[in-house]
């Protein structure tokens, strides 16, 4: 029997309070008792045979799932073209085949060989959303598991009375189910926030904890649960006291989740009419409506690694292309920058094949490997141009270090220009060339970059562990990488004032731009551009709405007199705290991650 008052903990993935009874769904089709070796040619045509029936049974079933979701939620379409992909993707699709072939396996267990490969290559990768990417493939897996072990995926979604979902994973199809049945939040014990899972049910304001080890386990058919989205707590056989505790924050929540939602259209302006601009960081171009969505002025970092990741072969010129001019044409008539690759060799799923490094982070990675691999860069560069063609867009060199690199990229664009010019294709001619400013080196140099550059973007995350000497990554200094560091805030400051002296704009990109928390300093240091997950883009205009550029100014002078970050961090706290009691609350609940 369950105790009352349980509290289990995972990771908050989307925001909201629920109350309901567990519905528990058990995974049934797992791989591990069904390795069996096939020995005659007619056995391993069978295999062959079963695997492309279930191959062609999941495609079915994708299209359709496509079909229903664009009817109602256009923005997530993306998710089901992706996984189509997977599905014929060769590392995934043709290694199975292969296995089947040449190695004997029956065809589940050569379908988890060939998981297990594609999971260990993004388990190597380093940037946290497309690491989360191996999701996709996975919720593919299961789905071709379920059609060759003959358990249907979607498990659970006829009910008479509102559930909440308890499972081992879900898929993103398994998601959208989710929107127009009585299912109120989920729980998972896999999962992070940058899952498309996660992201889908942000998008469709369905409360999910994700990450909870062994929920199937603890958690019992029936068992009445709060689910709190906002902290990551699941609350088992709750009492009266606390259910009305739990009632009483869920109707706070959803007041403050409709007063920030009205602020998403408007103009991030102060008080006293200083303007900004909130953007969205974006990985694929089908991310752009939720971009529109939440209130974009634009797209501040359009991210073009995945494409690169997601085949074997290096991407044409015609698919960077068609890939660019649909972000640029989506977003007209608003800006798009696009950052060029920001991946070493060892990333590709292509053939490209270089020696292991002891620290990627450090070694030959974006605009370094850009310029040893030119005919790469060149391609992508081709078609960002031609993708300019088509709107406003802006171009930006990734971990720029010394000045003689962006004269480099420079004369390669101007090259590929000429180039272009010859074919008859059209671009701007003045596309803007910015630097983004990551690493210690860039900030010593910003004076002499922007001599070079037509604009700055600070991207934070690389900043801060280059100059901190931290890896986040590493539980044992995770606690160290700290954004309001005194020597973190002087380098932004650095940075500022170069742009400013040189008469170019300077804008941040990293997750620092989207925590309503370190709003009040940076527009105090003089950023009046912020780029971010663009779920974060309505509780950041909601702040900046309501503060004054004579009152953040105050604020970040003192900030810049305090000698450590613990001193920094209790100041810019207690501000918003008391400046902003209700989203210093709930605000981080609604900003996702960056």
């Amino acid at each position: 029997m369950t105790p009352a008052n349980l509290i289990l903990r995972g990771i908050p993935a989307s925001p909201g309070i629920v109350i309901g009874r567990a519905r528990v769904i058990s995974d049934t089709g797992e791989v591990q008792n069904s390795f069996r070796l096939v020995y005659t040619e007619e056995e391993r045509l069978a295999e062959l045979e079963r695997f492309r029936l279930a191959v062609e049974q999941a495609e079915e079933d994708l299209l359709r799932v496509k079909e229903e979701v664009s009817q109602e939620f256009p923005e997530h379409v993306h998710l089901f073209e992706l996984q189509l992909m997977i599905l014929k993707d060769q590392m995934f699709h043709k290694d199975t085949l292969r296995l089947i072939k040449e190695n004997n396996l029956n065809a589940e267990w050569a379908l988890y060989q060939s998981f297990e490969k594609v999971k260990n290559l993004f388990s190597r990768i380093q940037d946290p959303y497309i690491r989360g990417r191996v999701q996709d493939v996975d919720a593919v897996y299961r789905r071709l598991l379920g059609n060759l072990s003959g358990w249907a995926p979607q498990r659970y979604l006829s009910s008479s009375e509102p559930i909440i979902i308890v499972a081992r994973d879900l898929s993103p199809a398994e998601t959208t189910q989710m929107a127009s049945s009585r299912v109120l939040g989920f729980v998972t014990e896999r999962g992070t926030k940058t899952s498309h899972t996660a992201i889908l049910a942000q998008s469709l304001e369905i409360p999910a904890v994700v990450g909870l080890d062994n929920a199937t386990r603890q958690i019992a058919n029936g068992t009445n649960l709060i689910l709190d989205g906002l902290t990551g707590r699941v609350v088992l056989e709750p009492g009266d006291r606390l259910l009305t505790t739990y009632q009483t924050r869920k109707q706070e929540f959803e007041t403050f989740k409709s007063e920030v939602g009205r602020s998403s259209e408007l103009p991030a302006i102060t008080l006293d009419q200083f303007a900004t601009q909130v953007l969205a960081n974006l990985e694929l171009p089908e991310e752009v409506q939720l971009a529109l969505k939440y209130g974009a002025d634009g797209v501040g970092l359009y991210r073009t690694e995945f494409i690169y990741l997601r085949q074997r072969q290096l991407p044409t010129e015609e698919e960077l292309f068609e890939d660019y001019r649909r972000v640029v044409v989506a977003m007209q008539p608003k800006p798009v920058t696009i950052r060029t690759l920001d991946l070493g060799g060892d990333k590709f799923l292509s053939h490209l094949e270089y020696a292991p490094e002891m620290n990627p982070a450090l070694g030959l990675r974006a605009i370094r490997f850009c310029l040893r691999e030119q005919g790469i860069f060149r391609t992508q560069l081709k078609a960002i141009l031609r993708a300019s063609a088509y709107g406003r867009v802006r171009v930006m060199f990734p971990l720029i270090s010394s000045v003689r690199e962006v004269w480099e990229g420079r004369e390669l664009l101007q090259s590929v220009q000429e180039e272009l010019t010859k074919e008859g294709h059209p671009f701007d001619p003045q596309l803007p060339v910015g630097v983004m400013i990551e690493v210690p080196a860039a900030v010593t140099l910003a004076p002499l970059l922007a001599r070079e550059a037509d604009f700055f973007s600070i991207g934070t995350n690389d900043l801060i562990q280059y100059a901190l000497a931290i890896d986040r990554g590493n539980k044992q200094v995770a606690d160290m990488y700290q954004p309001l560091h005194p020597a973190v805030l002087r380098m932004i400051t650095l940075a500022v004032e170069a742009a400013r002296q040189a008469g170019i704009p300077i804008a941040m990109c990293g997750e620092m731009a989207g925590d309503y928390l370190y709003v009040p300093i940076l527009l105090g240091l003089g950023l009046n551009e912020l780029s971010m997950n663009a779920m974060a883009i309505p509780v950041i205009k909601h702040v900046i709405r309501r503060l004054t550029l004579r009152e953040v100014r105050e604020m970040t002078l003192q900030v810049l007199e305090m000698p450590t970050v613990e001193e920094i961090n209790d100041f810019v706290f207690g501000q918003m705290q008391q400046r902003f009691p209700e989203i210093y609350r709930f605000g981080s609940a609604l900003v996702g991650t960056s």
